[in-house]
Protein backbone atom coordinates (compact mmCIF):
# COMPACT_ATOMS: atom_id res chain seq x y z
CA UNK A 1 0.00 0.00 0.00
CA UNK A 2 1.30 3.44 -0.95
CA UNK A 3 0.96 6.38 1.42
CA UNK A 4 1.20 9.99 0.31
CA UNK A 5 2.27 12.86 2.54
CA UNK A 6 2.57 16.60 2.06
CA UNK A 7 5.70 18.53 3.03
CA UNK A 8 5.30 22.17 1.95
CA UNK A 9 8.17 24.64 2.28
CA UNK A 10 7.88 26.01 5.81
CA UNK A 11 10.46 28.79 5.72
CA UNK A 12 9.29 32.36 5.32
CA UNK A 13 5.69 31.32 6.07
CA UNK A 14 3.53 32.93 8.73
CA UNK A 15 1.38 31.03 11.18
CA UNK A 16 -1.83 31.76 9.25
CA UNK A 17 -0.45 30.19 6.06
CA UNK A 18 0.84 27.17 7.98
CA UNK A 19 -2.57 26.57 9.51
CA UNK A 20 -4.20 26.80 6.08
CA UNK A 21 -1.80 24.17 4.73
CA UNK A 22 -2.40 21.83 7.66
CA UNK A 23 -6.17 22.09 7.05
CA UNK A 24 -5.64 21.32 3.36
CA UNK A 25 -3.61 18.21 4.20
CA UNK A 26 -6.14 17.02 6.78
CA UNK A 27 -9.25 17.67 4.68
CA UNK A 28 -7.90 16.46 1.32
CA UNK A 29 -7.01 13.00 2.58
CA UNK A 30 -3.22 13.09 2.64
CA UNK A 31 -1.77 10.36 4.85
CA UNK A 32 0.87 12.61 6.41
CA UNK A 33 1.84 16.24 6.84
CA UNK A 34 5.45 17.08 7.55
CA UNK A 35 7.66 19.93 8.75
CA UNK A 36 11.45 20.28 8.85
CA UNK A 37 13.83 20.88 11.75
CA UNK A 38 16.30 23.68 11.04
CA UNK A 39 17.31 26.79 12.96
CA UNK A 40 17.64 28.85 9.76
CA UNK A 41 16.08 28.64 6.30
CA UNK A 42 17.69 26.25 3.86
CA UNK A 43 19.03 27.22 0.47
CA UNK A 44 21.63 29.65 -0.85
CA UNK A 45 20.27 32.53 1.26
CA UNK A 46 19.91 31.40 4.84
CA UNK A 47 18.11 34.36 6.36
CA UNK A 48 14.43 34.95 7.04
CA UNK A 49 11.68 33.55 9.22
CA UNK A 50 11.55 29.89 10.21
CA UNK A 51 9.67 28.46 13.18
CA UNK A 52 10.81 25.58 15.39
CA UNK A 53 9.65 22.32 13.83
CA UNK A 54 8.61 20.48 16.98
CA UNK A 55 6.66 23.44 18.33
CA UNK A 56 4.82 23.48 15.01
CA UNK A 57 4.05 19.77 15.41
CA UNK A 58 2.41 20.45 18.77
CA UNK A 59 0.20 23.05 17.11
CA UNK A 60 -0.50 20.75 14.15
CA UNK A 61 -1.52 17.97 16.52
CA UNK A 62 -4.27 20.19 17.87
CA UNK A 63 -5.25 21.74 14.53
CA UNK A 64 -5.74 18.42 12.68
CA UNK A 65 -7.90 15.37 13.29
CA UNK A 66 -6.79 12.49 11.07
CA UNK A 67 -3.55 13.16 9.18
CA UNK A 68 -0.34 11.69 10.57
CA UNK A 69 2.30 14.26 11.47
CA UNK A 70 6.05 14.34 11.72
CA UNK A 71 9.35 16.08 11.09
CA UNK A 72 11.58 15.07 8.16
CA UNK A 73 14.04 14.88 9.60
CA UNK A 74 15.26 16.06 12.97
CA UNK A 75 19.01 16.31 13.35
CA UNK A 76 20.04 14.02 16.19
CA UNK A 77 22.77 16.44 17.28
CA UNK A 78 20.15 19.14 17.91
CA UNK A 79 18.86 17.55 21.12
CA UNK A 80 19.89 14.97 23.68
CA UNK A 81 17.98 11.74 22.91
CA UNK A 82 16.50 11.74 26.39
CA UNK A 83 14.97 15.16 25.80
CA UNK A 84 13.93 14.15 22.30
CA UNK A 85 12.14 11.05 23.62
CA UNK A 86 10.08 13.22 25.97
CA UNK A 87 9.20 15.75 23.24
CA UNK A 88 8.12 13.01 20.83
CA UNK A 89 6.00 11.22 23.44
CA UNK A 90 4.27 14.50 24.24
CA UNK A 91 3.43 15.13 20.57
CA UNK A 92 2.18 11.55 20.23
CA UNK A 93 -0.27 12.19 23.08
CA UNK A 94 -1.37 15.57 21.72
CA UNK A 95 -2.09 13.98 18.34
CA UNK A 96 -3.82 10.90 19.70
CA UNK A 97 -1.11 8.58 18.40
CA UNK A 98 -0.53 10.12 14.96
CA UNK A 99 3.20 10.83 15.20
CA UNK A 100 5.89 9.50 12.86
CA UNK A 101 9.38 10.23 14.19
CA UNK A 102 11.89 11.33 11.55
CA UNK A 103 15.54 11.35 12.59
CA UNK A 104 18.90 11.79 10.90
CA UNK A 105 22.52 12.13 11.93
CA UNK A 106 22.32 15.95 11.84
CA UNK A 107 25.05 18.50 11.41
CA UNK A 108 24.69 22.03 10.07
CA UNK A 109 27.97 23.89 10.09
CA UNK A 110 26.39 27.32 9.72
CA UNK A 111 23.92 27.05 12.60
CA UNK A 112 26.39 25.10 14.76
CA UNK A 113 28.89 27.94 14.31
CA UNK A 114 26.41 30.68 15.11
CA UNK A 115 25.23 28.83 18.25
CA UNK A 116 28.74 27.87 19.37
CA UNK A 117 28.05 24.15 19.25
CA UNK A 118 30.44 21.60 17.73
CA UNK A 119 29.85 19.82 14.44
CA UNK A 120 31.07 16.24 14.99
CA UNK A 121 32.58 14.30 12.12
CA UNK A 122 30.23 12.33 9.88
CA UNK A 123 31.39 9.07 11.47
CA UNK A 124 30.69 10.36 14.97
CA UNK A 125 27.29 11.72 13.99
CA UNK A 126 26.25 8.33 12.63
CA UNK A 127 27.54 6.62 15.78
CA UNK A 128 25.55 9.05 17.88
CA UNK A 129 22.45 8.34 15.76
CA UNK A 130 22.78 4.60 16.40
CA UNK A 131 23.01 5.16 20.16
CA UNK A 132 20.07 7.60 20.05
CA UNK A 133 17.89 4.99 18.35
CA UNK A 134 18.65 2.52 21.12
CA UNK A 135 17.94 5.10 23.81
CA UNK A 136 14.62 6.13 22.25
CA UNK A 137 13.44 2.53 22.13
CA UNK A 138 14.41 1.96 25.75
CA UNK A 139 12.86 5.17 27.08
CA UNK A 140 9.64 4.55 25.14
CA UNK A 141 9.25 0.95 26.29
CA UNK A 142 11.06 0.33 29.60
CA UNK A 143 10.07 1.60 33.07
CA UNK A 144 13.68 2.54 33.93
CA UNK A 145 16.63 2.88 31.56
CA UNK A 146 20.34 2.71 32.27
CA UNK A 147 22.57 3.03 29.23
CA UNK A 148 26.30 3.48 28.81
CA UNK A 149 27.44 4.22 25.28
CA UNK A 150 30.42 5.98 23.83
CA UNK A 151 28.51 9.25 23.41
CA UNK A 152 25.49 9.06 25.74
CA UNK A 153 24.97 7.82 29.29
CA UNK A 154 21.69 7.37 31.15
CA UNK A 155 21.47 6.37 34.81
CA UNK A 156 18.15 4.91 35.93
CA UNK A 157 16.35 7.31 33.63
CA UNK A 158 12.57 7.49 33.67
CA UNK A 159 10.49 8.89 30.82
CA UNK A 160 6.76 8.85 31.39
CA UNK A 161 4.20 8.84 29.97
CA UNK A 162 5.10 6.38 27.26
CA UNK A 163 3.90 7.18 23.74
CA UNK A 164 0.31 6.36 22.82
CA UNK A 165 1.54 4.12 20.00
CA UNK A 166 2.83 0.78 21.25
CA UNK A 167 5.45 -0.39 21.38
CA UNK A 168 6.66 2.93 19.93
CA UNK A 169 5.97 5.47 17.18
CA UNK A 170 7.29 4.51 13.72
CA UNK A 171 10.90 5.61 13.27
CA UNK A 172 11.83 7.14 9.90
CA UNK A 173 15.59 7.32 9.43
CA UNK A 174 17.16 9.49 6.77
CA UNK A 175 20.62 8.28 5.75
CA UNK A 176 22.45 7.31 2.57
CA UNK A 177 25.87 6.36 3.95
CA UNK A 178 26.56 3.00 2.38
CA UNK A 179 28.94 1.57 4.99
CA UNK A 180 27.50 2.67 8.33
CA UNK A 181 24.47 4.94 7.79
CA UNK A 182 22.42 2.29 6.02
CA UNK A 183 23.59 -0.25 8.60
CA UNK A 184 21.94 1.90 11.29
CA UNK A 185 18.80 2.03 9.15
CA UNK A 186 18.81 -1.77 8.88
CA UNK A 187 19.19 -2.11 12.64
CA UNK A 188 16.63 0.44 13.79
CA UNK A 189 14.31 1.95 11.16
CA UNK A 190 10.68 1.25 10.40
CA UNK A 191 10.99 3.46 7.32
CA UNK A 192 14.05 4.46 5.29
CA UNK A 193 13.79 7.99 3.90
CA UNK A 194 15.50 9.31 0.79
CA UNK A 195 15.59 12.97 -0.17
CA UNK A 196 15.44 12.98 -3.97
CA UNK A 197 17.09 16.31 -4.71
CA UNK A 198 16.85 17.67 -8.25
CA UNK A 199 19.08 15.60 -10.49
CA UNK A 200 18.91 12.46 -8.34
CA UNK A 201 18.33 9.47 -10.58
CA UNK A 202 15.80 6.85 -9.54
CA UNK A 203 18.36 4.20 -10.49
CA UNK A 204 20.71 5.53 -7.82
CA UNK A 205 17.98 5.31 -5.19
CA UNK A 206 17.33 1.74 -6.26
CA UNK A 207 21.02 0.93 -5.91
CA UNK A 208 21.06 2.32 -2.37
CA UNK A 209 17.95 0.30 -1.63
CA UNK A 210 19.84 -2.86 -2.62
CA UNK A 211 22.70 -1.81 -0.32
CA UNK A 212 20.14 -1.55 2.48
CA UNK A 213 18.86 -5.03 1.59
CA UNK A 214 22.39 -6.38 2.07
CA UNK A 215 22.68 -4.71 5.48
CA UNK A 216 19.32 -6.20 6.46
CA UNK A 217 20.59 -9.64 5.54
CA UNK A 218 23.72 -9.06 7.61
CA UNK A 219 21.73 -8.16 10.74
CA UNK A 220 19.13 -10.90 10.19
CA UNK A 221 16.22 -8.67 9.32
CA UNK A 222 13.81 -9.16 6.38
CA UNK A 223 14.34 -6.27 3.92
CA UNK A 224 10.58 -6.00 3.44
CA UNK A 225 10.20 -5.07 7.12
CA UNK A 226 11.61 -1.60 6.32
CA UNK A 227 9.34 0.54 4.18
CA UNK A 228 11.04 2.70 1.54
CA UNK A 229 10.19 6.41 1.44
CA UNK A 230 11.16 9.22 -0.89
CA UNK A 231 10.52 12.94 -0.61
CA UNK A 232 10.61 14.87 -3.85
CA UNK A 233 9.57 18.16 -5.36
CA UNK A 234 6.20 17.76 -7.03
CA UNK A 235 6.23 19.44 -10.46
CA UNK A 236 3.44 21.96 -11.05
CA UNK A 237 2.60 20.25 -14.36
CA UNK A 238 0.16 17.46 -13.49
CA UNK A 239 1.22 15.02 -16.19
CA UNK A 240 4.91 15.43 -15.32
CA UNK A 241 4.07 14.98 -11.63
CA UNK A 242 2.15 11.77 -12.33
CA UNK A 243 4.95 10.30 -14.45
CA UNK A 244 7.53 11.11 -11.79
CA UNK A 245 5.37 9.57 -9.07
CA UNK A 246 4.85 6.45 -11.17
CA UNK A 247 8.61 6.10 -11.50
CA UNK A 248 9.13 6.10 -7.74
CA UNK A 249 6.30 3.62 -7.18
CA UNK A 250 7.66 1.31 -9.86
CA UNK A 251 11.06 1.51 -8.16
CA UNK A 252 9.61 0.12 -4.93
CA UNK A 253 8.98 3.27 -2.88
CA UNK A 254 5.75 2.96 -0.91
CA UNK A 255 5.93 6.15 1.17
CA UNK A 256 5.77 9.27 -1.02
CA UNK A 257 6.37 12.70 0.52
CA UNK A 258 5.38 15.47 -1.88
CA UNK A 259 7.06 18.87 -1.74
CA UNK A 260 4.78 21.17 -3.77
CA UNK A 261 6.40 23.81 -5.94
CA UNK A 262 4.75 26.97 -7.18
CA UNK A 263 6.82 30.00 -6.40
CA UNK A 264 5.79 32.31 -3.60
CA UNK A 265 2.23 31.03 -3.02
CA UNK A 266 2.82 27.87 -1.03
CA UNK A 267 -0.84 27.65 0.03
CA UNK A 268 -1.98 27.63 -3.61
CA UNK A 269 0.66 25.03 -4.47
CA UNK A 270 -0.59 22.85 -1.61
CA UNK A 271 -4.16 23.23 -2.85
CA UNK A 272 -3.04 22.17 -6.33
CA UNK A 273 -1.34 19.09 -4.85
CA UNK A 274 -4.56 18.28 -2.99
CA UNK A 275 -6.57 18.46 -6.22
CA UNK A 276 -4.10 16.07 -7.85
CA UNK A 277 -4.21 13.63 -4.94
CA UNK A 278 -6.94 11.32 -6.35
CA UNK A 279 -4.92 10.82 -9.54
CA UNK A 280 -1.79 10.23 -7.49
CA UNK A 281 -3.69 7.57 -5.55
CA UNK A 282 -4.45 5.82 -8.81
CA UNK A 283 -0.72 5.70 -9.53
CA UNK A 284 0.06 4.32 -6.10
Amino acid sequence: MTTIGLKPPQQHLGVTALREIWAIADDAGFDGCWVFDHLAPMGPVRTGDVFDGWSLLAAMAEATKRVRIGCLVSGNTNRHPGTFAKIAATIDHLSGGRLDVGLGAGGDTMTDTMMGTPTPSAAERVARLAEACEILRLLWTEPVTSYEGRHYTLTRAISDPKPVQRPKPPLWLGSSGEKRGLRVVAEHADVWLNAALPGTEIAELQRLSRVLDAHCAAVGRPPASIRRAVQFRLPSDADVALRLTQGYVDAGFTELVLMPTGGEDVVAASEAAAKLLPRLRDVG
